[in-house]
């Protein structure tokens, strides 16, 4: 059996899924993946009669209810074909378990998951990454249409682009605590913003990258955050390793929920690398301490993610040793692109090619 890959590629409204799910069927099939595509769920029951919209809760519990069941048992079904081909499968998910939580209350989807006998952490955890597409509805309006799906609920208006903007954050926070959650700026060009879906697919396979530098910033906040930022606590820590690599131990909490993410970055030559991570249990994580590099400490610090004019940034207020240090980074944004700033972000520095600021070496003792 070969190795079998699963990704959700999911978004908000007219975010790109379509086009992405084309390109990636092309590239990875001319690479020698067999890639398999699932449908979204929620499409094929728009079409055959459900009203997701409806106010009689009866009927939009067993719907929503059957939804996830179909979802589920379409993964599974072909999870089953991939062992029997035999050579290395891509599961491609259009859209994925917890993007059903974004479009119910908290307590309908604890009722739906307890029913079907799963759970939130359990839902994440079948997938090796999830790549959200961020909608064109925020960054990128002259963009946005409903023209391209019949069964979008969103109005072409005011009203529908702040609908829309919602429901892309609903969905990036459904998703929180996924180790690769991997979320897609909007882009001017849109090829680029298509080529780093192909960029995050490749890394998840381990396939030889080229060394390509977030944009980061040191900076002041002067006002008050958004209300719909993600707010996650990372403990990172450094193991011993071979001269061309780096191999380090993430643990991430958020809301009362632990993540453990082991990153192996091995360089392999002076523009390529090979990224490898894999998410391991609180055992193997408090076993692999003892391997911590001597020479480095443990990098503490509060992370508040968020949208802003279609971009995503995530803003890290450093702990400990590093106390007072704020770091800005956001990722594919093209080297002559300018960054859009939030109004509450000051730049103090711009860092992005200086390897003073890289984690690692901000954990070497003095």
């Amino acid at each position: 059996m070969g190795n079998i890959t699963k990704i959700v590629l999911t978004g908000g409204p007219c975010a790109g899924k379509t086009s992405a799910l084309v390109r990636v069927i092309e590239h990875f099939s001319s690479l020698g993946f067999k890639v398999f595509t699932i449908p979204e769920v929620p499409t094929l029951f728009t079409q055959a009669g459900m009203d997701y919209l409806t106010k009689n809760r009866g009927f939009f519990y067993e719907g929503e209810k059957a939804t996830l069941e179909i979802q589920l048992a379409l993964e599974d079904k072909f999870t089953r074909m991939a062992q029997e081909f035999k050579e290395n499968c891509i599961i491609i998910c259009d859209r994925g378990t917890m993007d059903i939580s974004a479009y119910m209350s908290p307590d309908t989807w604890e009722e739906i998951t307890r029913a079907v006998g799963t759970s939130s952490p359990e839902l994440r955890q079948r997938y090796d990454a999830v790549l959200h597409l961020v909608s064109a509805a925020d960054g990128a309006e002259q963009f946005y249409t409903t023209a391209n799906n019949a069964s979008r609920n969103e109005s072409n208006d005011d009203e529908g682009l702040r609908i829309a903007r919602s429901l892309d954050k609903k969905v990036i926070q459904a998703w929180t605590g996924h180790p690769h959650l991997r979320v897609i700026n909007n882009n001017e060009d849109f090829d680029k913003k298509m080529n780093r879906v192909l960029k995050e697919i490749s890394d998840v396979l381990s396939l030889p990258q080229p060394i390509v530098d977030e944009r980061k910033y040191i900076v002041e906040v002067i006002g008050s955050l958004p209300d719909d930022c993600t707010e996650s606590e990372i403990i990172q820590c450094y193991l011993k390793s071979d001269a061309d690599s780096e191999v380090r131990l993430r643990r991430r909490i958020w809301q009362g929920k632990v993540v453990n993410v082991h990153t192996t970055r091995k360089r392999i030559s002076p523009k390529e690398e090979i990224v490898t991570e894999r998410q391991i249990n609180n055992s193997l994580y408090e076993m692999m301490l003892a391997l911590a590099d001597p020479e480095r400490q443990t990098i503490h610090k509060l992370r508040k993610s968020f949208i802003w004019k279609g971009q995503y940034f995530e803003l890290d207020f450093y702990k400990d040793q590093l106390d007072g240090l704020v770091i800005l980074e956001t990722k594919g944004i093209t080297e002559h692109k300018s960054v859009k700033f939030p109004p509450f972000i000051r730049v103090v520095e711009d860092i992005t090619c200086s390897t003073k600021y890289y984690n690692y070496n901000l954990a070497k003792k003095a």
